[in-house]
Formats: structure tokens, C-alpha cells, sequence
């Protein structure tokens, strides 16, 4: 009997008909799940596409609207500095102007830090002496005893010479036809008219300071010289075949260093059988010890190719046996693949740089959280930098281990709960296919957590790129290549 108001269903007595019934339960079950399963799925997905079209769109609009990268180019967060120090100069004295105590208060600051100039630069001294050479009251001789120095920087702006070279010809009155003159001393540009030291400003001016040819031509015919840019190009391309000796020498001896940095840029040349330009690479090694401590002095050299292809590094580091400090590119993992006695490791720039696109966003907690972890990193390098190899190694074992394993543990952690085509799992994709390059300068302290020297070398390139716009084909990439080489490693 069942009870008024009870609305329990009533199951059939009949076993065939109750299992009847249970079957289309279980069957009703296992649709919903599906249905669940297909929604969870359906969701993901959704989810995925969003982060990655969230992600795209950040990105069109920093492209349209804002920076490129991490950072605000050098050249131009110097250029606001100075914009906004001069306008702050301008004020201050304004201000001094209308108060003497103000201005001698800003004098006084200068004065104490000034810094000294110097010591090899020459001194030109003027003495100030009083008009008056007897004593006021007694009118007899005063004598020197002592004497105020300051010293302040003169420049006497940039002045042309000419060399004039005399060759006299002398003659015996007693013996015809004899006659003896030195001979004329050799040139670097045959029958033309620069001496060494011209050649060299023009190459500087080139390639470390990024004037083009034609600007150094404007700034000639200024003091009424006129020399055209086919000219300059002359003395470039001559004293670009002297200096490639030195740049191979320099090359061989980068290879036998235990340790190099590589990596390459884009370098836009001609292609004059189309009229275009074409997009050929400027491959670079380097070397710099002295994070560790290192005697080695650094240096870079640049190598030119019309590719990016993996051939191009192999012909570079043909030979190498060491360690080489590179980005994730497939081409160093071939050359490594065929060259047992070549010991990648990867850089940890590459992997916070992952990362950076995805915080600059603020939706993405996961990035934010591996760039706090890596500064970690990199505040522990801060204070080991110049230190012997075993005082770093040790230091990284204490302290830099614990970190790089906690982190790698937490990102595959996060990586299992994310939808594996978004970007933020490609980032620690990217992080985790690299760990056992990434982990290596715990082990070794002569190697860096980072390719960045190289980078800083390659930086000048880029600048002279924009200026320049391109290369006058695979010889122009080439003599580019060359001199950068040296100018660079001279900057070193």
C-alpha cells in the first residue's frame, strides 16, 4: 500500500520488465555523459580559441598602436631621457636667472659631480693673473703662494688637412745622369688622394656610427670638400679587402675558444637581377669571459650568408668542439646532432620572452607567474657576475637549482590542466623541449643563463640597417659582415 501524497514511481514486479528498465536508465546515462563529455570538450575548445584570438588581438594592437617588443628601443627611451633632461635643464635656469643663491646652489652640485676628465687628454694652460703685481698697501713685490685650478672640456671641431708630400730630387753636377729621389711611401687607395687615417673615419663613421655614405658626403661638402658617395664607396670597398685577413684570423681563433654565443640576423640585400631587395643573414659568433672572470678578451665575428639554412652555421663553427650558447633554432640543434663534441645550451631570454607577449595582456596569470620566477633566477646571477667559475657554480647549486627544478615541476603541472593549442602552452612547450639545454649553466660556471652578449653585438647591426636600408648584394653583405666584425670587437 502506499502512502497518500507519496510519489515515489512504482516499479514493475515483473524481473524481464524491471531489467527492461534498468537498461534504458544506464542507456540514458551514458548519453547524458557523452553529452557532457561533448559539452566539456566543445568548451575547452571554445576556451583555446578564445586565449588564442585574445592573444592575436593583443598583438595587432601593440602592432598598430605600440611597441614591438619587451622594451622601448634604446635609441629611442635615450631620446625621451633627453628630451625631458634638457627641458628640466632649461627650467633650472631660468630659475638660477632670476635667483643668486639658486644659481650659486646649482654650481655647487655640478662641481661635485663632474667627475674628472681624462688624464690623456692634452692640457692647454691659461693663467689668470691680477693686473696689479705690488701690494696695495705697502707697494712692495707680491709673491705666488698658491693658485685655484679648475678644468673645463674645449673641443676644437672636426678639421680637414691636407698632407703634403715632398719628394726632393737630387743631382751630382759632376756625374750625369744621376739623380736620386726616396721613393714614394705605399698607399691603400693607389692614385687617390686619403690618406690611412681617412679611410678609417670613414669606415667608423660607417659602421659604428651609422652614417651612410651619402651623409658623410654632405658633411665633407660642408667644408667645401667635395668628394661624392661613389668615392667613399671606393675607399670602403678597398679597405674592406684589408681588414678580411684579420677578421679570418679572428675567426680561427674564436673556434678554439671553449665556449662561444651564436646566433643571426636579417640582413637586407640587393638582388639586382630583380631590381628587389632579398633577405639574406648575418650569422655571428662571440666570445666573452669576463662574467667569469676570463683572460680571454672578447670579441665577434659576423659571417654573411644568402640563407638561414643549417649549412650556414656548420660552414661557420666548422671544426668547433665546446660549448655553444644559442636560441631554440633547428638549424644548431642539426649542427650539434652532427658534431658530438658540440654541447648545446639554450637561453633562458628566449624562454621569459615567450612569456612577456602573454603578461603584457594581464589575463594570463600562468606568464606573470614564470616572469616573477625568473627574475628570481636572474637576481641570483646579479650577485655572482665577475665571480670565479666554482664560486658561481656553487652559488647556482644553492640557490638557482631549487628554483629551475621548481619551475620546470610547475610547468608541466600547468601545462596538464591548459588546451594544448593555446598560447600559453606552446610558451611552456617551448620551455620544456629546451630543459636539458636550459639547465645546463647550473653545472658550469663559464657558461651564461643567456645568449644575450651576442645579442648586444648584433644590436649595432640592426641600427645600421635601418639608416642604410640594405647591402649592394652578397659582396656588400659580405664587406658588411667584415668590417662590423671588427668594429664591434673593438667596442668590446
Amino acid at each position: 500500500m502506499r502512502a497518500a501524497g507519496d510519489d515515489t514511481p512504482t516499479l514493475p514486479e515483473d524481473p524481464a520488465a524491471l531489467s527492461a528498465l534498468l537498461l534504458a536508465a544506464w542507456a540514458e546515462r551514458d548519453a547524458l555523459a557523452c553529452r557532457c563529455d561533448d559539452v566539456t570538450a566543445e568548451r575547452d575548445a571554445l576556451a583555446s580559441r578564445n586565449e588564442q584570438l585574445q592573444h592575436l588581438l593583443l598583438k595587432l594592437k601593440r602592432r598598430q598602436f605600440g611597441r614591438k617588443s619587451e622594451q622601448l628601443p634604446e635609441d629611442q627611451l635615450l631620446f625621451a631621457f633627453e628630451e625631458i633632461e634638457a627641458t628640466l635643464a632649461e627650467n633650472a635656469a631660468e630659475a638660477g636667472k632670476k635667483s643668486p643663491a639658486l644659481r650659486d646652489q646649482q654650481a655647487k652640485r655640478r662641481r661635485a659631480g663632474r667627475g674628472r676628465l681624462p688624464a690623456h687628454l692634452p692640457r692647454v694652460e691659461q693663467v689668470l693673473a691680477p693686473e696689479a703685481t705690488a701690494c696695495p698697501c705697502c707697494q712692495g713685490p707680491l709673491v705666488e703662494i698658491g693658485a685655484d685650478t679648475s678644468e673645463r672640456l674645449d673641443v676644437i671641431p672636426a678639421q680637414f688637412r691636407v698632407i703634403v708630400t715632398r719628394r726632393p730630387k737630387l743631382a751630382c753636377r759632376a756625374c750625369p745622369g744621376v739623380v736620386l729621389q726616396a721613393p714614394a711611401p705605399p698607399r691603400l687607395v693607389e692614385g687617390g688622394m686619403p690618406t690611412e687615417a681617412t679611410v678609417a673615419h670613414v669606415l667608423v663613421s660607417r659602421y659604428a656610427d651609422h652614417l651612410p655614405l651619402y651623409r658623410q658626403s654632405q658633411i665633407l661638402a660642408r667644408q667645401g670638400i667635395e668628394i661624392g658617395r661613389e668615392i667613399l664607396a671606393d675607399w670602403t670597398g678597398m679597405a674592406a679587402l684589408e681588414v678580411m685577413p684579420v677578421v679570418r684570423r679572428m675567426h680561427e681563433i674564436l673556434l678554439a675558444s671553449p665556449r662561444l654565443f651564436a646566433d643571426e640576423t636579417t640582413m637586407p640585400v640587393l638582388d639586382p637581377g630583380r631590381g628587389q631587395t632579398k633577405k639574406g643573414f648575418a650569422w655571428a659568433i662571440a666570445r666573452d669571459d669576463r662574467p667569469w672572470g676570463g683572460a680571454d678578451p672578447p670579441a665577434v665575428v659576423f659571417h654573411y650568408a644568402p640563407g638561414r639554412g643549417a649549412r650556414h652555421p656548420k660552414a661557420l663553427l666548422a671544426g668547433y668542439q665546446g660549448i655553444l650558447q644559442c636560441d631554440g633554432y633547428a638549424a644548431y640543434k642539426t649542427l650539434a646532432a652532427a658534431n658530438d663534441a658540440i654541447t648545446l645550451v639554450f637561453c633562458w631570454s628566449h624562454v621569459r620572452r615567450e612569456f612577456i607577449e602573454l603578461a603584457k595582456g594581464k589575463t594570463a596569470p600562468i606568464a606573470t607567474e614564470v616572469l616573477q620566477r625568473i627574475a628570481a633566477l636572474y637576481a641570483v646571477e646579479a650577485g655572482i657576475r665577475g665571480q670565479p667559475p666554482e664560486i658561481r657554480r656553487a652559488v647556482r647549486q644553492a640557490k638557482s637549482r631549487p628554483l629551475v627544478e621548481g619551475l620546470f615541476t610547475w610547468l608541466t603541472a600547468q601545462l596538464a590542466r591548459l588546451p594544448g593549442g593555446s598560447p600559453t602552452a606552446k610558451a611552456i612547450r617551448y620551455a620544456l623541449n629546451h630543459h636539458d639545454g636550459l639547465v645546463r649553466f647550473l653545472e658550469d660556471g663559464r657558461i651564461e643563463p643567456d645568449t644575450n652578449t651576442v645579442e648586444r653585438a648584433i644590436r649595432p647591426l640592426c641600427l645600421s640597417r635601418k639608416n642604410a636600408l640594405f647591402a649592394s648584394g652578397d659582396d656588400g653583405g659580405r664587406r658588411w659582415a667584415a668590417v662590423a666584425s671588427l668594429v664591434e670587437t673593438c667596442k668590446l
